[in-house]
């Protein structure tokens, strides 16, 4: 995993709040900068779909 070619939200703040993501064909990789070997795979399709219920603030409720 740490070979992977990692991008950095642009939303992380320079505290360590860092989410970070990389790909490797259908997968999807997730992980915190500061917690590097916890990753969390999806599938591009299932991330996408995640991303859409979050844009249309279906996990505000959560964050609040």
């Amino acid at each position: 995993m740490s070979q992977l070619n990692w991008q950095k939200s642009s939303f992380s703040s320079d505290q360590a709040n860092c989410v970070e993501i990389a790909s490797t064909g259908e997968l999807v990789h997730i992980r915190e900068s500061d917690d590097p070997d916890t990753v969390v795979t999806t599938t591009r399709t299932k991330l996408h779909a995640w991303i859409r219920g979050a844009k249309a603030g279906e996990f505000d409720h959560l964050t609040t």
